[in-house]
């Protein structure tokens, strides 16, 4: 009988953690409690505590509600967001990671600073994702957002440029980006970089592609919509290429089962231990 193993090091990052806890305590206490967005890209968890009573809006629902409760996820979110929750009396859970607050921070005085008005402030991310519109609200819609490596061609090497990265995106496409720059800027402007990746992420990587390389066949759990889910899958794919995303038991093909001795299971930052432990069990119940 094949081998099941969880990841160890795959679940819930610091920051996802801390926002489903203060998800949870608000709802213990009985009152509304509403989230501007998925808490975390992940339907199963979402559905969890939409049944202890969590709402989810966005933020066309966000604009028209007055006197209420919101929880900020930890994607965090742009100025705008903080002033109409001023104007419409709506309390603020923020459950913003530190690590992306620290980098709204740094975006922000970035863009604040009166050294240059041409200069580019360029964001390595996903267009439109949650955490990408509050860092670029950071600059009053100004920043550039580069969304694979490709894209540095768009920028002006004529100009200075400032390069920060979304938290969760990749290492080597980030070194790549710094490259290209590196290698075609005018050599009377200046470029720096910051390396904003969160270490808690970049860090997933090397103990992901030893776990997938360690097993025959590879079950990626997560939700469809995770930036951070699609590239810790990648990784685990150019190890081992008999590895396959799921986000829920029903979506497991049993015809990968057979022949295969060895079976691991891992997630990324947004899914919920205990769905993958869901998941180990159905693969166990069908071998």
């Amino acid at each position: 009988m094949a081998k099941v193993e969880i990841d160890e090091g795959s679940g819930f990052c610091f920051g996802v953690v801390t926002a489903i806890h203060k998800a949870e305590e608000e709802l213990a206490k009985g009152e509304t409690l509403y989230c501007l967005g998925d808490i975390v890209h992940n339907s199963r968890e979402v559905e969890r505590l939409k049944a202890m009573g969590l709402i989810t809006i966005n933020h066309d629902e966000f604009n028209r509600l007055h006197n209420a409760k919101v929880l900020l996820r930890a994607h965090g979110e742009p100025p705008e967001t903080y002033e109409t929750a001023r104007q419409n009396n709506i309390e603020i859970i923020d459950a913003t990671c530190p690590v992306v607050l620290r980098l709204q921070k740094r975006i922000k005085q970035e863009h604040s600073k009166d050294d240059n008005k041409d200069k580019q402030i360029v964001i390595y991310g996903k267009n439109g994702h949650a955490e990408v519109l509050g860092l670029v609200g950071q600059t009053s819609g100004e920043a550039i957002v580069i969304e694979k490596p490709a894209e540095v061609k768009k920028l002006d090497f004529s100009k200075d440029i400032r390069l920060y990265s979304q938290t969760t995106k990749s290492l080597d496409g980030f070194g790549d980006i710094v490259k290209y720059i590196e290698g075609h800027i005018s050599p009377d402007v200046t470029f720096e970089s910051y390396d904003t990746i969160c270490r808690q992420v970049a860090n997933r990587i090397p103990n992901i592609r030893r776990f997938a390389a360690s097993h025959d066949l590879i079950f990626f759990v997560s939700g469809k919509k995770s930036s951070n889910g699609k590239m810790l899958f990648s990784e685990c794919k150019k190890v081992n290429p008999n590895s396959h995303l799921v986000d829920n038991a029903e979506e497991i093909d049993q015809s990968l089962l057979a022949g295969a001795n060895s079976i691991g299971i891992c997630g990324a930052t947004s899914t919920p231990k205990w769905l993958m432990e869901e998941i180990s069990e159905a693969i166990k119940s069908k071998l």
